[in-house]
């Protein structure tokens, strides 16, 4: 049941974002259609490591998937307000300083070697610093009252542990946000082109989700995709600096075919 909604509304999602990258042709031409498609396809291929990170945190609380959606979807529209911040925060800084541009390529160049440096994550998020830390500000409950976030007992307001989650799913995103948005920055820096594609990508996050909930076995070698993409983005801001640059469609044509190498390595490994 999960899949089937999960599968037609990240359908609907992707659609919507086909809709927009056409429109985008028809008025401002092929070029912003292009950045506005290479953004969104980075943007959704750099979620999904993320992504498995949350199945992680959830599975480490022992949440049921039922719980899970409200958690994501306030998750989510979080996301939406810091990338807004953080879009045009980022964007307003690379203009005055156009040097970040090469520290940024080499964060990505260091965050792919991470990729492909780290296992599988086993971490217990119930015991780390940052729980600990949230937990000595917010008393939390034992156990989870529905889909509440808080509750009162005895005249006391508590937080449930979704909340808990809720807090340590936003703070990864922005862990998160510091690759996914330089890495569109190889793109494009149209306000415009990077938000709409970065939305949009986000939106179908959820979805995306309860799917690799299902098909986890199936992508193993997603991560290491995820990797050669941040490596290559990486690459392409630090190139700039001896004035060479990879055009947008070359770019998408690489992306591309790291991502579906990666799928079809993990379809044949399965």
């Amino acid at each position: 049941m999960y899949t089937k909604s999960a599968l037609r509304n990240f359908l609907f999602w992707s659609s919507l974002a086909i809709i927009v990258n056409i429109i985008i042709y028809y008025l401002y031409g092929v070029g912003d259609a292009l950045e506005f498609l290479g953004g969104y396809v980075i943007e959704l291929s750099l979620s999904v490591d993320n992504l498995f990170l949350f199945l992680v945190i959830f599975s480490s609380f022992g949440i049921p998937i039922t719980y899970q959606h409200r958690v994501l979807t306030y998750g989510i529209f979080g996301a939406m307000i810091l990338r807004f911040v953080f879009i045009f925060l980022g964007i307003a800084v690379v203009n005055r300083f156009h040097w970040l541009l090469y520290i940024f390529g080499v964060i990505l160049v260091i965050s792919s070697i991470k990729l492909f440096t780290k296992h599988n994550e086993t971490e217990e998020f119930k015991g780390n610093f940052f729980m600990r830390f949230v937990q000595r500000i917010i008393p939390v409950t034992n156990k989870i009252y529905g889909q509440k976030f808080f509750v009162r007992i005895n005249g006391h307001l508590w937080a449930t542990p979704l909340m808990l989650i809720l807090i340590l799913i936003e703070s990864s995103d922005i862990i998160f946000a510091i690759d996914s948005i330089p890495a569109i920055f190889s793109i494009t820096t149209n306000p415009l082109i990077v938000y709409s594609s970065n939305i949009l990508a986000v939106l179908g996050l959820r979805s995306l989700y309860f799917l690799l909930v299902k098909l986890d076995s199936m992508f193993k070698c997603i991560r290491y995709g995820v990797g050669f993409v941040l490596m290559f983005t990486g690459i392409k801001l630090i190139i700039l600096y001896f004035n060479i640059t990879i055009p947008t469609l070359i770019s998408l044509l690489i992306i591309f075919i790291i991502l579906l190498f990666s799928i079809l390595f993990s379809l044949i490994i399965d």
